[in-house]
């Protein structure tokens, strides 16, 4: 029996595995899924991502539009800190299966629920 259970142990890890690799794919995905322009500046967006998780808002006191590229930054970021699966049940509680689906005007109160993943405890 205790053959059995190590192995059922296993097992349930190793599904956990594969479903983190198939989330991390999606994002991965929906990250390089963008315009042509996008793809052409990817290390300007990774600095970009860097500045933004590290300051938030001090340089824009004035509210700013959202873009698909702002919410898909913050959106990467929590879904390489393990919370892939979070992401994509905030994305389908909006309707959507993909970031690209999300109708601009909802971007702030997704991107609210998005940052405060991980800083609830």
């Amino acid at each position: 029996m205790g053959k059995m259970n190590e192995l059922s142990m296993l097992v349930d890890e190793l599904k956990k595995c594969g479903e983190t690799l198939v989330g991390l794919s999606e994002g991965l995905a929906d990250l390089f899924s963008g315009s042509a322009e996008e793809e052409k500046q990817p290390i300007k967006k990774s600095a970009a991502k860097k500045k933004s998780a590290e300051e938030p808002k001090p340089e824009a006191p004035e509210e700013k539009a959202l873009t698909l590229e702002d919410v898909r930054a913050v959106c990467a970021d929590k879904s390489r800190s393990g919370f892939t699966a979070e992401v994509k049940a905030i994305l389908n509680k909006h309707g959507v299966e993909k970031l690209s689906e999300v109708n601009p005007a909802e971007y702030k109160a997704l991107l609210a629920e998005v940052e405060v993943l991980g800083n609830a405890g």
